[in-house]
């Protein structure tokens, strides 16, 4: 289409209505008519495959383009054979604003259904222009052997409007003046009164003629004058049309202007011909280089890429794409997984069922290395000893305990038994009834004085202290030798002993394996002096009395309580004092009871803090 010049395309169409059930031609060109004939149907095209044709399907559209091999001859005959059948013929296009009126032959010749199919082929044309009063404006001259303009350019300024118009017009069944509708058009469509635009705003005129047969007036002259205003003119015949007639009419070279079918069935697979002249071709069919996608921009094409990939910088190739940063919804963890992602939890939490949540999960459950017993903390796990046995530094594995390293308060010599301890004197020395401290045998055994050990010398006695400790000089009391102050190692507690020291630990804790740190442990598996049971209460314990017993004073030993010593008298010191004992011992116990209490209250509040 010439850029800066008034264009009309005069559809000459010439059918016979007996024809119409005739097979639809195959398409070719005669290159000394311009005569084109169009196959039955797409599959006539398909056919054409070993000649070079391959069919390409691009989302919902369809086309049939030439192979790489053919590309260099095929571009001729794909622009001058019009063997394009695509979908995208029924969309917009970008072209330049044009003036474009439609003439269309309704005589007594064209049947009612061919004549419909004609208004489908203009209304085809309409689809594929973009409509508008700035854009492409549109107009109709209805003829026979009358003239009526059916309404202007500057009637209808939307393409369904237009659409619409063109599907109402009826027949007018008589003659064909096809020089007077020629005329009608050139002096009454395409004035500035129809809106026509001028021809200072670069805007063509186009005109397409739709006629039957062989025009009944003279349509050489009106023609010229039409070509001369600056009027393109195209003519496309039907059947019996006389090709003479359609030359005369329409603007040069006729191989471009000149158009014949047989049939009106077959008269729509000229829409992408005519698309390509007044939208021009698509920018992606005539070569691209993008990797993925072309898509048609106008006079360009832009380059899209595949679900799950991204555009390169280079705005041609195509790279797979971070499904994560594409945005997810996963809880905790996003991992990229080909073209989509996976969640994942960070440790100490499962997947949920969802696959994209989290739970906290039991890493006792999941597995552990524990010797003995192990305890959730947190989003992991640690490992405890049952009762007897102290956890080795490796903190998985235990040992049996050593109760006597643990600390004792035997005087002389503390003895292991299982996982407790038992006190023994030395030689010369007997265990008092206290199961703890000694006395000398002899001698000693009276009244002696002594601190520590009492050593029978003839008839009375000298006085000995421990190991780790030096008589004072009053010969009975001992202190300590103070190996500790000279330097050691213990995490804890040093304690001397005799020109040494040995490392113990505080109330709670436990010595580990190299006698000098400590670990912390329950404190009534560490020792204790309670004469019934021991319960423990953190980093210490309390004492507490079996059945029968009230606890003493000291508050570790028991008595046996006296109900057989309350006289019938309440008022009597006796029933007063085990009165007393009994409120002291229930106060204590509720203080006990207070206390575990407390402990499993914060342990609650410790595990909802996790």
């Amino acid at each position: 289409m010439v850029s800066l010049v008034w264009k009309v395309v005069v559809f000459g169409i010439l059918a016979a209505g007996s024809q119409g059930s005739l097979p639809q031609p195959r398409l070719h060109r005669q290159v000394s008519t311009g005569r084109y004939d169009l196959s039955a149907d797409l599959e006539s095209v398909e056919a054409q495959s070993e000649k070079g044709f391959q069919e390409v399907r691009r989302g919902g559209e369809r086309s049939v383009q030439l192979q790489r091999g053919a590309r260099k001859n095929g571009d001729i005959y794909l622009r001058h054979e019009g063997l394009r059948y695509d979908a995208a013929t029924r969309t917009n296009c970008k072209n330049r604003p044009i003036d474009l009126v439609f003439i269309i032959d309704s005589s007594r010749s064209v049947r009612p259904v061919e004549f419909k199919k004609a208004k489908e082929f203009l209304q085809d044309m309409v689809d594929s222009l973009v409509i508008g009063r700035d854009a492409t404006r549109v107009g109709l001259v209805n003829y026979a052997s009358t003239v009526k303009i059916e309404f202007l350019l500057n009637t209808f300024f939307d393409k369904s409007s237009v659409k619409q118009a063109l599907g109402q017009v009826e027949p007018l069944a008589s003659g064909t003046m096809t020089g007077m509708a020629i005329r009608t058009a050139m002096e009454k469509a395409f004035t500035k009164e129809a809106g026509a635009r001028s021809a200072s705003m670069n805007i063509a005129k186009v005109a397409i003629i739709v006629t039957d047969g062989r025009p009944q007036d003279k349509v050489e002259e009106v023609s010229a004058t039409a070509r001369a205003s600056g009027i393109e003119m195209y003519a496309v015949g039907v059947d019996r049309a006389d090709m003479a007639s359609l030359k005369l009419m329409a603007s040069q070279p006729h191989d471009d202007h000149v158009f014949y079918v047989e049939t009106y069935g077959v008269i729509e697979k000229l829409t992408s011909k005519f698309r390509e002249t007044l939208c021009g071709l698509d920018p992606c069919d005539q070569g691209h280089n993008c990797q993925h996608i072309c898509v048609n921009s106008g006079d360009s094409y832009i380059c899209k890429c595949h679900p799950g990939y991204i555009l390169n910088p280079d705005k041609k190739t195509c790279s797979r794409a971070d499904a994560c940063t594409q945005g997810h919804d996963c809880q905790h963890i996003c991992v990229n997984s080909r073209d989509s992602y996976v969640c994942q939890c960070r440790t100490g939490y499962v997947l949920n069922t969802d696959k994209k949540t989290c739970a906290r999960s039991d890493p006792c459950a999941l597995g552990h290395d524990c010797h003995h017993i192990c305890e959730n903390s947190d989003a992991s796990y640690v490992c405890k000893c049952r009762a007897g046995y102290v956890l080795n530094t490796d903190q998985k594995t235990c040992s049996r305990s050593d109760p006597c390293s643990q600390g004792h308060d035997c005087q002389h010599i503390c003895v292991n038994s299982d996982a407790s301890y038992m006190c023994k004197c030395e030689v010369g020395y007997v265990l008092n009834p206290d199961k703890k401290t000694c006395s000398r045998s002899g001698t000693c055994a009276g009244e002696h004085g002594c601190q520590h050990i009492c050593v029978k010398a003839d008839d009375s006695f000298v006085c000995k202290c421990k190991t780790g400790y030096v008589l004072n000089p009053d010969g009975k009391t001992c202190i300590r030798s103070d190996a500790c102050s000279q330097g050691h190692d213990c995490q804890h507690i040093c304690v001397n002993s005799g020109s040494s020291y040995v490392c113990k630990c505080r109330l709670g804790y436990s010595l580990n394996m190299d006698r000098k740190t400590c670990s912390r442990l329950d404190a009534c598996i560490q020792g204790h002096d309670c004469q019934h049971i021991c319960i423990n209460n953190g980093v210490s314990y309390n004492c507490k009395c079996r059945v029968g017993y009230i606890l003493n004073s000291d508050q570790k030993t028991c008595s046996q309580e006296m109900r057989s010593e309350i006289s019938e008298d309440a008022c009597m010191c006796e029933a007063q004092i085990v009165f007393q004992k009994k409120v002291q011992s229930a106060i204590q116990e509720l203080t006990r009871k207070i206390s575990e209490l407390s402990d499993k209250v914060n342990d609650i509040e410790g595990t909802f803090q996790h």
